[in-house]
């Protein structure tokens, strides 16, 4: 390889799993159309987390390797023509983008307390009325818990933080968290996220910036484990 270090970005830890159990599946220990282990088991054959596997399917999956079948399992499809990983461009890992995030708001948003105003203590409350009136009617609320995310950021009056959250928080738009979103995200996970929205609300409407960090925290590592520990919903 004619790389020049340096230059070459470096693979992701998602890309090096799924690169490896495509190697697998080449070298016909999972020929087309077998199931492949549960994750449990194959997460314990590879040396990795369940929720770095996880990851790993899900962009095979996108790359046409395997197909993944609710309720039944994941199976080898026959592997198409240029589609490896290393030529498609999709996304950071969200398991990565959300342990970032609750650095970052997790810390921010006890800056935001100690500058909150009633006008936007209201902005919120508006954005998390929004909410509850979207995910009552079975709707997904996601562009308002966009918004509510960036009132807390913007609160804070750091741009450079602010912009941080928004780009992280787009993130979600990506071809992986996309994906991974359309299999674990419904109905009650919203629910689950507007009562943890509420509960920061509440910490920034007393002022109490050491509660306020608690309950981002909680709320971001929550999210987290609704991604990539739950099952895919049928």
């Amino acid at each position: 390889m004619n790389e020049h270090p340096g230059h070459a970005e470096p693979r992701r830890l998602y890309q090096q799993i799924a690169d490896s159990v495509r190697h697998l599946i080449r070298e016909g220990r999972f020929p087309a159309g077998s199931r492949l282990p549960a994750e449990r088991e194959l997460a314990q054959q590879l040396g990795v987390s369940r929720p770095s596997l996880r990851e790993a399917l899900i962009a095979l999956e996108i790359a046409g390797n395997v197909e993944i079948r609710m309720g039944s399992g994941i199976y080898v499809t026959k592997e198409p023509e240029a589609r490896a990983l290393q030529g498609i461009s999709i996304g950071e890992s969200p398991l990565e983008i959300m342990q970032a995030r609750q650095v970052i708001e997790g810390s921010l948003v006890g800056l935001a307390c100690a500058r909150m105003t009633p006008e936007a203590l209201t902005r919120l409350r508006a954005t998390l009325d929004a909410m509850r009136a979207n995910v009552g009617a079975d709707r997904k609320a996601m562009e308002l818990d966009r918004q509510f995310h960036l009132l807390i950021a913007e609160q804070a009056g750091n741009s450079v933080l602010t912009r941080i959250v928004r780009d992280l928080f787009d993130e979600r738009h990506s071809p992986l968290t996309a994906q991974i979103r359309s299999r674990f995200e419904d109905n009650d996970t919203w629910v689950s996220a507007l009562a943890e929205h509420e509960m920061v609300y509440a910490a920034l409407e007393a002022r109490d910036p050491l509660l306020a960090q608690a309950a981002m925290r909680t709320h971001l590592e929550r999210s987290k484990r609704r991604w990539m520990d739950n099952e895919p919903r049928d």
